[in-house]
């Protein structure tokens, strides 16, 4: 990883001290990645994006904890890189603004693919578990 990115990696273990900042954080995170202004330039990064900020929101409330710290780190740190707007290409610039943010966001997603799909297999059965609502007709009397 770059220089950059682990000045982005020491800022990610402070911030994740701070409630307020992991909060906007994740807001940001999942805002910029929605579709929208860059979604040509995002499109292959964006669920990636919405995944791991579903983890680590999991994470932080305590729902889903089977994650190892050095991996809540890395998360943290790519989505402080990816809002970041003056980051090693400044996102503005036109077609290639947001490609670092793509290689830094993707590589560390293909570093801890074996915790993303532990967290997808969890999230999924948890989606399973929920109880659909159940209506009772009421005929008249």
């Amino acid at each position: 990883m770059s220089k950059r990115f682990e000045k982005t990696r020491r800022k990610a273990e402070q911030a994740i001290k701070d409630p307020v900042k992991r909060k906007k954080l994740l807001e940001t995170a999942v805002k910029l990645s929605k579709p929208g202004k860059h979604t040509s330039q995002l499109s292959e990064i964006s669920g990636k994006i919405q995944s791991l900020a579903r983890m680590l929101r999991c994470y932080f409330t305590k729902e889903y904890t089977d994650v190892p710290w050095q991996t809540i780190v890395l998360v943290t740190a790519a989505l402080i890189y990816f809002v970041s707007p003056f980051d090693a290409i400044a996102d503005f610039i036109p077609l290639i603004g947001f490609a670092d943010d793509i290689a830094i966001v993707s590589a560390v997603f293909a570093s801890i693919i074996q915790d993303v799909d532990r967290f997808s297999a969890w999230e999924a059965a948890k989606a399973a578990e929920a109880e659909p609502a159940s209506y009772t007709l009421i005929e008249n009397q």
